[in-house]
Order: C-alpha cells, then structure tokens, then sequence
C-alpha cells in the first residue's frame, strides 16, 4: 500500500497493475480509495512479465521464484523480499533457505551505496530496514579503517517491521506499554548488516509500541590516533549530494523527525575519552526501509530524479 500511494503521484511512472499473491478474486482496497482504484488482482506472473518494471513485496518463498524468472525475461525487478540480499550461498542458505542460486545478476539495493550498478541493475534485492539505518550511519567510517571491530548495534522497530500477519506478539494487547528484545544473536538482518560493512557486529532488534519507524543506537571506538572529526568528514564526505541522507551532528535524530519521509538522519556524539562514540541512525521502516528506497532504485535505474515520487 506504501508502495502504490507513492508510485501513482511519480511523475515519471504509470502504475497498471496491482496484484496479490493471496486470493483468487480481483478486490478493491477501501484504504487506497480515490488513490489507487482500480482492483487488486490475482497473482499473473505472465501479466508481469510485460511489464517494464516489477515491485515485489510479497513472501521471500514467492519472491524467489519470481523474481529471478521476471529477471531473466527483461523485466526489471524490484524486490522488497530478503530472499537475494545475501550474496554467499552458504548464508543464503542458512536464513534463506527457499532461495537458490538467482541465474541473473543481482544488485544489492541500498541506492546511496550502489548508484553505478543500479543504472544498469536487472534485479535488484532492496535492502532491509533495519540494515539500511546501520550501513549508511556505519559504511562510511570502517570503509575510511576509522572504528575498531566490536560494533553494537541496539534497534527498536515499531511493529509493522514485523510484517502484516497478526501473531501473539503483535497483538495489542501484549506490545502496548511493553519493549522486548528479539532475535538475539539468530537475526537474519545481522548476516546483511556484516556482509556490507566487511567486519561482525553485535546486533539486538527490538519491538517497540509504535506504528512505524526504526530507530539504531550504534555504539563503536575510534581507532588510537583517530581524532573525532574524523566522523564527520568521512560522512560528509560519503554523502554530499545525496538527497536523503542528513547529517544532524550532535543533535541526535528521532523517530518522528522521519516518519512518513524517505530520509534517514544520523547524529554522533563523542565520549570524553575522544574514543568512545554514539551513533543515532533513524528511518521510516515503510519508507526509506522498504517502498520508499525500492523507488529511489527504480529512480536510479530509469534514469529519473532520485527524489521523484518521494519529495
């Protein structure tokens, strides 16, 4: 729904088809009325293949089927799932394990990271919400050798990360004035989150009574002789020009600064030691960590302005 409210006010796409991956009758949707109303179709894997462009948000099992297929018949796809974000077979296979190997390229889709191969990018695996706060706050300084190994990352998503099927956990009920850890050392986010910064993180999600949103408290020491504004030349340097990442120093960022917004703010503040260092990354989970980013690729891709459809 995220997806279809943003892509039929972009000014370089037209939206022909929704499709749902549940259900056997076309249905309309009362909370896109007036936005998108047209009917929600039955799944049609033939009817996408025409299609210039796919988005994906459909279960990892379904998007790895289909994804690389749509891919292979020229179709550009955009897929919102895990199911090919992890590039090593055997970590594939551990958190994916209804992947195989794709047969077509793959273009992991963090767009401030991957602009060049996203021009050309016939697949491209969207990254996850809570590894795209951690890899734009965290690239930036180990790629420069500025942090030392021993990263911690404390994250608390509110509960649409946790996906639209109703569990005992989501319930209202049992989330409302609560906070709890999960996935503690067995989150499939932490594999992602490694692979892209080339060195192991402790990595802990939360859930947190709110609708949407992600907020990562990261926690890293400079390397002897790094002095602090080391941090900020090597973030301003990453991200000049980049339309939706803001640096706000140490005016640390909060949810509400991005909900609704495909942006993600980042702040620091430096211990008295001069080492020690706090990192705050927010985003919008729905947004900037799933049908906000999946068109900032599809920008890139087509060649449009990378904030069409996101202004």
């Amino acid at each position: 729904m995220e997806l279809v409210r943003r892509l039929v006010r972009h000014p370089g796409a037209e939206l022909t088809a929704a499709m749902a991956s549940s259900g056997s009758a076309a249905r309309k949707i009362p909370a896109l009325a007036r936005i998108w109303d047209e009917p929600v179709l039955p799944l049609d894997a033939d009817e996408l293949a025409a299609r210039d462009a796919v988005f994906l948000a459909l279960p990892e099992t379904l998007a790895a089927e289909l994804g690389p297929a749509l891919a292979a018949k020229g179709t550009r796809v955009f897929d919102l799932s895990g199911a090919f974000r992890l590039r090593e077979s055997g970590l594939r296979e551990r958190w994916y394990p209804h992947s195989p190997a794709p047969g077509v390229p793959v273009t992991y889709g963090l767009t401030e990271r991957y602009r060049t191969e996203l021009a050309t990018a016939q697949l491209v695996a969207c990254a996850g919400c809570y590894p795209t706060a951690a890899i734009l706050a965290l690239q930036p300084l180990a790629a420069a050798g500025l942090i030392e190994p021993g990263v911690i990352i404390d994250a608390k998503s509110g509960v649409s990360g946790a996906g639209k099927t109703p569990s005992e956990r989501t319930h209202f009920s049992e989330c409302h004035g609560s906070i709890a850890a999960y996935g503690v050392f067995a989150h499939r986010h932490a594999a992602e989150i490694e692979q892209e910064l080339a060195m192991p993180v402790t990595f802990v999600p939360h859930l947190v009574p709110l609708d949407r949103g992600i907020l990562e408290t990261i926690y890293v020491r400079l390397k002897p002789g790094i002095a602090a504004t080391a941090i900020e030349r090597a973030l301003s340097d990453a991200y000049t020009g980049s339309a939706f990442v803001r640096l706000t120093g140490p005016d640390l960022p909060e949810i509400k600064h991005v909900a609704h917004t495909n942006f993600c703010d980042i702040g620091w503040r430096v211990g008295p030691d001069g080492r020690q260092v706090v990192i705050v990354a927010c985003i919008d989970n729905l947004v900037k960590g799933a049908a906000g980013q999946a068109i900032q690729n599809f920008n890139v891709a087509f060649g449009f302005d990378e904030t069409a459809g996101l202004d």
